[in-house]
C-alpha cells in the first residue's frame, strides 16, 4: 500500500460484480469502524436490488490506484418518494484527514446530480457534513422513524429547482434495521 499523502485522490465508481472492489471496501470498513457492522451493512445493501444503485458506491484512490476511501449512496424513501441516503462513508485510518473522504463524498454528490436524484439524506456528524451543503432535515419537514438528534439528521437538495421536496418520515432500506 502506498504511503499516506494529502492527495490528490482520484475517484471512481465501484465496479459492479468486482470481487476485488468488494474486498477493498470491506477492508476499508473493517479498518475504519470498531465493529464489522458497517461492512455487513454494505454487503446487505449490495444484495438488495431495491436499495443498491450501480454507480453510487464511490471509491477514493491513491495515485497508484489503491482504494483508501468509500462513500455509498443507496435508495431510501421519504413519505413514499424516492431519495438517497449517504452511509456509510469510510477511510482507511492512515488516510483520514487527508482529503480521501471528501473526494469520495464529492464524487458521490456529482454522480447523484448527474442521475437527477433529489434529495439526499445523511445521519451523521453535524460538524462534518455541512461542508458539503447538508442542513438539518427538519427544516424540510423530514424526520427519522427513530429518535435521533435534530442536528444529526441532515438533508441536501441536489437540485433546488426540481420542484416540491417530499416531507415526512424516512424509510431506510431493511439492511439499516430502522
Amino acid at each position: 500500500m502506498s504511503q499516506p499523502s494529502a492527495g490528490p485522490f482520484t475517484t471512481r465508481p465501484e465496479r459492479s460484480g468486482s470481487a476485488a472492489d468488494a474486498a477493498a471496501i470491506r477492508r476499508i470498513l473493517l479498518a475504519a469502524f470498531p465493529t464489522s457492522e458497517e461492512a455487513a451493512l454494505v454487503e446487505a445493501l449490495r444484495a438488495d436490488p431495491a436499495a443498491w444503485l450501480d454507480g453510487l458506491s464511490l471509491l477514493a484512490e491513491t495515485p497508484d490506484g489503491t482504494p483508501v476511501g468509500q462513500a455509498l449512496l443507496t435508495r431510501c424513501h421519504v413519505d413514499g418518494h424516492p431519495a438517497l441516503t449517504l452511509a456509510p462513508c469510510a477511510v482507511l485510518p492512515p488516510y483520514q484527514r487527508t482529503g480521501a473522504g471528501t473526494a469520495a463524498i464529492r464524487a458521490a454528490l456529482q454522480a447523484a446530480r448527474r442521475r437527477g436524484e433529489n434529495p439526499m439524506l445523511v445521519l451523521g456528524h453535524p460538524e462534518y457534513y455541512p461542508r458539503f451543503g447538508f442542513r438539518p432535515a427538519s427544516r424540510l419537514g423530514i424526520r427519522a422513524s427513530v429518535d435521533v438528534p435534530d442536528e444529526a439528521l441532515m438533508a441536501l437538495l441536489l437540485d433546488a429547482e426540481a420542484g416540491p421536496v417530499p416531507s415526512g418520515v424516512i424509510r431506510y432500506p431493511a439492511a439499516f434495521g430502522i
